[in-house]
């Protein structure tokens, strides 16, 4: 299967980490890993990835409340949405400080190149939190970078000490 995959064209190399990266959970650090595996350079796979997660922010941020609006028309899925919603509010609407520093706990948050630390979960925190796209937008971008870098290092480190 992968030798198949490997004879695929750049372009359809570079669209598939970009869509893997699209994918919640896997995102960027998944992506770029499978980037290099599929025979694609460390700086491409870098770039399509994060493209790839950066995408789901802006829908996220932008358009899923209509979403939570929607099911929250079913008490089970109210539940689930109101609480969610009132663990995410409840600190920062009643502590300034903590407001000022929501923007560098969106990048923190996201990251930190751990499992449900990505950018699909940091953009429905910043759905949660009603932050525009505007303020939501760079501080989840530049955590993706952040968290891309971490995981190309590492994806270098031990392709270099397997080969």
């Amino acid at each position: 299967m992968l030798e198949v995959i490997q004879g695929f064209p750049y372009f359809v190399k570079c669209i598939i980490t970009g869509l893997v990266g699209m994918m919640p959970i896997i995102e960027i650090r998944g992506a770029i890993p499978i980037g290099v595996t599929l025979g694609l350079d460390y700086t491409t796979s870098y770039i399509c990835s994060f493209i790839g997660n950066i995408i789901p922010i802006f829908f996220i941020v932008k358009y899923i409340r209509p979403l939570f609006d929607f099911f929250g028309r079913w008490k089970f899925f109210k539940k689930i949405i109101d609480y969610a919603t009132e663990k995410a509010t409840k600190n920062i609407q009643n502590n300034t400080k903590l407001q000022n520093f929501v923007a560098l706990g969106l990048f923190l948050f996201v990251a930190i190149p751990l499992p449900t630390t990505g950018a699909w979960v940091g953009s429905l925190i910043a759905n949660f939190l009603d932050l525009p796209l505007k303020k939501a937008f760079w501080p989840l971008a530049a955590g993706v970078a952040v968290a891309g870098f971490i995981v190309l290092v590492a994806t270098g480190s031990v392709v270099a000490l397997a080969f």
